[in-house]
């Protein structure tokens, strides 16, 4: 079994390796170039509006909707998709992988990013229909089959649907589960506990809490996420300013890296430049799309439920949450990270041979060692270590759990796409057993599976958003009639497109 599994890795990897370093970079930078450029600069020139927008709905009781969330439930949904362990684990794979300088591309990556975000947001609002029984649902499905009819959108509708549930649904939520189990066990661990038993208990616990929510429907999964990421995010960003504050001397160093390293890779994982520049910027594509899913087409199934006069609105609103996961949640673990391990030594060029890094640091163990460093400081080296760890076990702990929700209920929507509402119990059975053998499985193979289908579900969702581009430009130069909501003609282009879908 265990010699089937590791052939299974290597081929997936295969698989990967190519398409990151190929498709994806082209797909991500080519559709964020397009669109900042189409759209005037949305992200910049927007970006004020989204942040007055997200504080003007900001609310920890927003309660329950008639068809749909509000704007601030709406986003909350979608951050919690977003930042999980990609904030923590994938940030430090990227690192150790591509170096300090992999960074620097994530946030090239998040800013071009922000502009496609906003365009699936826009579009999602656009496509967006309500059942019999007054329920909204949306997403790529959606504006897909609005952009291409007959065979070819049903086609490319399915793909995405079948991608979207297993990387959100099931694969995904095991990366996410495995991450906080591993994690937990190997806090209890450090005290004297069985690593599996305890695997076993944080599956259990945390599979049963997801069914609690994702059985309970939409409203259910509002109400915990408008909670939820708020208290998250503050919590991981007290902790990590905490810890610059020790190391205030290495922040201007750590920044530095950052830029070096993003640049003159070579310098310290090795290797030519091509190689060494390749490997970190394809790191930062990789993981900043694992980050902020900007591109991947999970987060709109969030945005069409936001109950906004206008798509423009719900897009602005969009790239904030790209702007929160990417420019400072997962800044904040690169800034510990490198401020703690690289410029104490722990890390350096001796640590990687022929651009590999041969420590015994991983990408799951990475921001315990940057946590406990600074506690030991303060506490000693044993007290320290396990502050450390529980401290990351509990930020990881929230940041993978809010993601299995989010990433859960956009598995349901499209499980419901292709099979019927009657289907939905079905899917959030299997959801939850997926998360429980998550906690068991191996990891590599879980990240390089999530990766492969993550990977899959761009490309349909990217053919579609530059199909109906000229929807999204119309809602982002159109600002002033939106702001006075007359959206008869900015929506026009879009109804035009549905009802011929629909005929």
């Amino acid at each position: 079994m265990q010699k089937f599994l590791d052939g299974l890795l290597n081929v997936v990897n295969t698989i990967n390796e190519y398409t990151a370093d190929y498709i994806l970079i082209a797909l991500l930078v080519g559709v964020g170039l397009f669109f900042t450029i189409k759209t005037r600069f949305v992200q910049v020139r927007c970006f004020g509006e989204g942040m007055k927008r997200m504080f003007g709905g900001f609310s920890l009781r927003g309660g329950k909707q008639k068809g749909g969330l509000s704007s601030f439930q709406a986003l909350a949904t979608a951050v919690a998709a977003q930042v999980g362990t990609g904030n923590i684990v994938g940030a430090c794979g990227a690192i150790l992988i591509g170096g300090p300088g992999a960074i620097f591309w994530m946030w090239i990556i998040a800013f071009l990013g922000m502009a496609t975000i906003y365009a699936e947001a826009v579009l999602a609002q656009s496509t967006k229909a309500t059942g019999e029984n007054g329920e909204v649902e949306g997403g790529p499905v959606y504006y897909i089959k609005t952009a291409f009819r007959g065979k070819f959108g049903k086609f490319l509708a399915g793909f995405f649907a079948v991608a979207a549930i297993i990387a959100l649904g099931f694969v995904g939520a095991m990366v996410q589960s495995n991450s906080i189990a591993s994690n937990f066990a190997g806090v209890f661990g450090q005290l004297g506990a069985n690593e599996t038993v305890v695997k076993i208990i944080v599956g259990v616990l945390v599979a049963a809490f997801a069914g609690i929510v994702l059985i309970g429907g939409t409203q259910r999964l509002a109400s915990v996420t408008e909670k939820l990421v708020p208290v998250m995010a503050l919590l991981y960003i007290i902790g990590g300013l905490f810890v610059l504050a020790i190391n205030i001397v290495n922040v201007p160093a750590a920044i530095g890296m950052i830029f070096k390293y993003a640049f003159a890779p070579q310098a310290l994982v090795g290797g030519g430049i091509g190689a060494a520049l390749k490997a970190a910027i394809s790191q930062g594509a990789k993981r900043g799309l694992f980050s902020n899913e900007a591109g991947m087409g999970s987060t709109p199934h969030a945005h069409a439920l936001a109950k906004v006069k206008t798509p423009h609105e719900q897009g602005t609103i969009a790239m904030i949450g790209v702007f929160i996961d990417t420019f400072i949640v997962l800044t904040m673990t690169a800034l510990v990270v490198i401020s703690t391990l690289f410029c104490n030594g722990t890390i350096s060029p001796e640590t990687y041979a022929d651009g590999s890094f041969t420590g015994a640091i991983t990408n799951a163990t990475m921001a315990q060692e940057a946590f406990s460093f600074t506690f030991a400081k303060l506490f000693g080296d044993t007290a320290g270590g396990i502050i450390g760890s529980v401290f990351v076990a509990i930020c990881l702990f929230f940041f993978a759990f809010s993601t299995i929700l989010g990433w859960n209920y956009f598995g349901k929507v499209n499980f419901k796409y292709l099979f019927g509402k009657k289907s939905t119990l079905i899917y959030s059975i299997l959801a939850v057993l997926f998360v429980f053998l998550g906690a068991l499985f191996q990891n590599d193979l879980v990240w390089a599976l999530t990766d492969m289908f993550n990977y899959l579900m761009v490309i349909p969702n990217v053919i579609a958003i530059v199909a109906l581009s000229s929807i999204v430009v119309k809602q982002a130069r159109s600002v002033k009639k939106l702001r006075d909501a007359d959206t008869d003609s900015v929506n026009e282009t879009a109804e035009e497109k549905i009802g011929s879908t629909e005929e």
